[in-house]
């Protein structure tokens, strides 16, 4: 294990930006500590974490040719936001370019973006240490030594409020929601009214 991940930070290190690739080791770092507290398999945090942006080193339109050319699907909200192709393509990558086969593994990284209703653990951890991970400033991003206190004490509301800033900040910018982000909210906000 200590080999193979060797050999991705390498591989990673060689196509990623160098500001990509420290915010992947970051996540990575973060999934991990997050995985002990959470009792979660820290090794698939380590995994999750560090390839969760295998794919962001390309534009958006490379990134919806590459989703097309290799039969990823591509929702409408993708088409107009292609950037969002990351994460789905990310784990297509994951698979096919750096043989991770578990399926825990590939979801975690597809959903790390918009989140979907009732994540695993692992799902959640890669989700919030993407959001937090210490390369992140409190100064651009709100909350976030709230929602870094959260991560370690209860993952279902610190995702609660990292999907709740995410879609308080489109909206104000104007920009595009994806659909799984705003059902994965309202999927917290009830989960959590039952609690």
């Amino acid at each position: 294990m200590k080999e193979d991940l060797y050999q991705l930070e390498k591989s990673l290190g060689d196509i990623l930006p160098k500001k990509r690739y420290l915010h992947s080791l970051g996540v990575m770092t973060t999934a991990f500590s997050m995985a002990l507290v959470h009792d979660a398999d820290y090794e698939k945090a380590l995994i999750a974490g560090l390839l969760h942006d295998c794919a962001k080193y390309m534009t958006g339109e490379e990134m919806l040719t590459e989703c097309i050319t290799n039969g990823v699907p591509v929702k409408q909200v993708e088409m107009l936001k292609p950037d969002l192709l990351h994460a789905k393509l990310g784990a297509f990558y994951a698979k096919s370019v750096y043989n991770i086969e578990d399926e825990e593994i590939l979801s975690a990284i597809t959903w790390h973006t918009t989140g979907r209703p009732d994540m695993t653990l692992l799902e959640k951890i890669i989700f919030v240490a993407d959001y937090m991970e210490p390369n992140r400033t409190s100064s651009v991003i709100p909350n976030l030594d709230n929602i870094r206190k959260l991560s370690f004490e209860n993952l279902d509301k610190a995702v609660y409020q990292i999907l709740g800033d995410t879609i308080a900040y489109l909206m104000e910018s104007g920009k595009l929601i994806d659909e799984t982000t705003a059902d994965t909210y309202d999927f917290y906000k009830r989960k959590l009214c039952k609690e």
